[in-house]
């Protein structure tokens, strides 16, 4: 059956609350932890095995190497029972931390808009060459020694604590090398992206099972950075699986979730829900009818959300939700990537408003201009993706039905922004 909302149904407060109460079913509760935001005792660890430890597939066209790395959130309570492992791969960003460059960049960019107007084309070609080696700073791979990296991968650790809050095993995983190296968005940009996915699934699965393979002894603690004895053996389940994308991430989970790309996971892995954040549309169609996903996207984002829900509709045998955030901006979603959060190339990607805290709305069917939006703030914003991906995933990998009614738009999150639209497909 298909259900549309033009805007999640207010409801009382009292009603939320009460619709969040309805327990979860019998069946989840034996496989694995229920979902719990109040769990306390988050931890986090890393895992590194080289800046150029993965080649993507030659096929593909790729000359250069990616990183194995990932940041990974641990639930407090991960010696009891087999807990889902989640997958968090971060979209296309500048790949090394050169203030230096950044700044070059910058003021370079303005120059030659001054000598373009002026027509100074002398002096337009040197600041194009000083764009060009800046460009090329930021985006080197591996970076110039005593550059540090911009470790996206960690920009989502809000999402990742929040969701092992909740009973998951949360990774993070870095594409640097990828960024660095591909060009465009040609689709085996996004095959090599999902390959990466895979090789880390590879990895968890082995190290699931026996305690072994690549990641064995190879985790340090995030704060300390001395060696972690967390001991994941026995207590992540590869036949459960989750995947998030940001931006070209999201592009890539649906890659790796297309009915044509089953047959390539790994052995004993079953990926059974995805959640694409912004999701950057691949050239060619994706078909996924087997696997539950969610699209979420803002209207002042640089991308649209792509068409995958509009794609697969009526198609599909599982459920497809898309979710349209008014004042929602692209950046936002990753912390490393917004101007809070200090770090090099951040920034708000959004297209300003006409008046102050507004955002231009983007891909609406308005005449120009388009309308202003009220822009959402950063920590509003992962508010909203904590709720509805906690939502999504505690639905889909844990069975728990009490979040049913605010995934298909007919209620909201109380304390959650009244900004979400609800596409919802429950499939045939």
């Amino acid at each position: 059956m298909k259900t549309r909302s033009a805007r999640a149904t207010l409801t009382t407060l009292a009603g939320v609350l009460a619709l969040l109460a309805v327990p979860g079913t019998a069946g989840a509760e034996d496989r694995h932890p229920g979902p719990d935001h109040g769990r306390p005792g988050v931890s986090e660890v890393l895992y590194d095995l080289g800046d150029e430890a993965f080649r993507p597939p030659r096929s593909l066209g790729y000359v250069g190497d990616n990183e194995l790395n990932g940041a990974v959130y641990v639930p407090a309570d991960l010696a009891h029972g087999r807990h889902p492992l989640i997958v968090i791969e971060h979209g296309i960003h500048a790949t090394c931390a050169d203030a230096d460059a950044a700044r070059d960049l910058a003021a370079a960019q303005e120059a030659l808009a001054r000598d373009e107007e002026a027509g100074d084309t002398a002096d337009a070609e040197k600041q194009q060459a000083i764009i060009e080696a800046a460009v090329a700073a930021l985006w080197a791979w591996p970076c110039a020694p005593g550059t540090d990296r911009i470790p996206s991968h960690r920009g989502y650790d809000y999402l990742g604590r929040d969701l092992a809050r909740r009973g998951f095993v949360v990774v993070s995983i870095g594409t640097n090398g990828i960024n660095a190296t591909s060009a465009g968005q040609a689709d085996t940009v996004y095959q090599a992206r999902a390959a990466l996915i895979e090789r880390h699934l590879v990895m968890w699965r082995q190290l699931a099972l026996t305690g072994g393979g690549p990641l064995k002894g190879r985790f340090t603690d995030a704060a300390s950075g001395r060696v972690s004895a967390v001991d994941f053996r026995g207590h992540v389940d590869l036949g459960d699986v989750g995947l998030i994308g940001h931006s070209m991430g999201g592009g890539a989970v649906m890659q790796e979730i297309d009915d044509s790309n089953r047959a390539s996971w790994p052995q004993g892995v079953s990926i059974r829900a995805a959640f694409a954040l912004a999701p950057a549309q691949t050239w060619d169609p994706v078909t996924v009818t087997k696997t539950p996903f969610a699209v979420m996207w803002g209207t002042c984002d640089v991308t649209n959300g792509g068409t995958y829900v509009e794609q697969n509709e009526g198609a599909n045998t599982v459920p497809l939700h898309k979710f349209t955030v008014t004042g929602g901006v692209h950046n936002f979603y990753n912390r490393q990537w917004s101007p809070a959060g200090g770090q090099v190339m951040a920034e708000d990607d959004s297209v300003p408003g006409s008046r102050p805290g507004t955002c231009q709305a983007q891909f609406q069917d308005a005449p120009l201009p388009q309308p202003d939006q009220d822009e959402l703030s950063e920590a509003q914003q992962r508010r909203i993706t904590q709720a509805y991906a906690g939502a999504f995933f505690a639905r889909h990998l844990l069975g728990d039905k009490r979040y049913d009614r605010v995934l298909r738009g007919q209620a909201r999150f109380p304390g959650i922004p009244d900004v979400i639209d609800v596409r919802f497909d429950a499939g045939r």
